[in-house]
């Protein structure tokens, strides 16, 4: 049992989502996806939102998402890439739990999300050096709200979850 929230963070393909899964299953706790709560609450996929409604209003959304969280038992939470965009998000996250940054180098990036096509920020960009920029652009602010940072880089998701599990020892 979790005495508080586990967030992961960081870029889109940094391996949030099946590091959450990993660790979920080691913790048996649950893992939600904000993406796939954003979704189910608006009844249609995130490019869908953001052609129909806007970044700000999927923002938006996403600062609601944490609220719901707040409210439920601790549990392991995958949150989308620009969630800690807003610092009312990044507050809210740690009044609630821990916030674990993952990382990985823009080639690594690249390799695992360039057959993707539910990626809005990257449609029409997907490449190394488009990465690389808004990587660096959202650097600060993912630095500034991780509690722990670990690279994703050249092992597995259950090894990423084993080195999480070392770091928060003290919340199970």
């Amino acid at each position: 049992m979790l005495k508080e929230h586990i967030f992961m963070i960081g870029f889109m393909g940094a391996g949030k989502t099946s590091t959450s899964r990993s660790l979920s299953r080691k913790l048996n706790v649950k893992e939600i996806d904000t993406d796939a709560m954003i979704v189910e609450k608006e009844g249609c996929s995130i490019p869908e939102i953001f052609d129909k409604k806007g970044e700000e209003y999927f923002r938006s959304v996403e600062t609601s998402i944490i609220d719901d969280i707040a409210d439920m038992e601790p549990c392991i939470v995958s949150c989308g890439g620009g969630m800690v965009m807003r610092e009312e998000n990044v507050r809210k996250m740690k009044q609630i739990g821990k916030i674990v940054l993952l990382t990985a180098a823009p080639e690594t990036i690249y390799s695992r999300v360039k057959d993707n096509t539910n990626r809005p920020l990257l449609n029409g960009n997907m490449n190394i050096p488009y990465i690389s920029k808004l990587m660096e652009e959202r650097r600060p602010k993912y630095e500034k709200a991780a509690d722990e940072i670990v690279a994703t880089d050249g092992i597995t998701t259950s090894q990423v979850a084993d080195k999480i599990l070392a770091i928060y020892e003290e919340i199970r």
